[in-house]
């Protein structure tokens, strides 16, 4: 067991370090973009679409880690309840699952969008990049979540002291 949560931790190294580049990239061009607009006047003629490569690419890279830590923003109303009923393994067990399978529509819905973009020929207007590249990674993040998810929800139920030494 201790070899698979080892190759977890390695596994989801690899999302994080994409979303920490992409994050940087995007603040060098920002600030870059700044820069040239306010003493030049020359703006970054790409820096939007860049911009909007670039926060896909921290937002979709993230979401597999967090799911897997269950770091997700949650409103924790009825929290007390379900632990006075001894009953919130159950219930998150079942939101893991029910958000994992759910996932599966957007993703494949992605993956028929990237497709019809490849056939079309669809770019970025000033740098000319490929939509589907990202379209494409978006989908298999999104695909990894929903699989994370199921997983997660799949240990909350059968395995929940796996969880207690994943987040360790």
């Amino acid at each position: 067991m201790q070899q698979v949560i080892r190759l977890a931790r390695l596994a989801a190294a690899l999302p994080m370090a994409v979303a920490s580049l992409a994050l940087f990239a995007l603040m060098v061009l920002t600030f870059c973009d700044v820069v040239l607009r306010s003493a030049l006047n020359a703006p970054i003629e790409a820096a939007t679409e860049l911009t909007r490569i670039a926060i896909a690419i921290v937002v979709f890279s993230a979401l597999p880690i967090l799911s897997a830590r269950e770091e997700h923003i949650a409103v924790d109303l009825a929290d007390g309840l379900f632990d006075r009923l001894h009953i919130a393994r159950l219930r998150d067990g079942f939101v893991n699952l029910i958000c994992g399978v759910m996932l599966y529509w957007p993703a494949q819905r992605v993956v028929v969008l990237a497709e019809r973009g490849r056939s079309y020929g669809d770019m970025t207007e000033y740098l000319s990049i490929p939509t589907f590249y990202v379209e494409y990674f978006i989908a298999i993040m999104t695909f990894l979540s929903a699989l994370v998810l199921i997983i997660k929800g799949l240990l909350h139920w059968f395995a929940p002291r796996a969880l207690e030494t994943l987040h360790d």
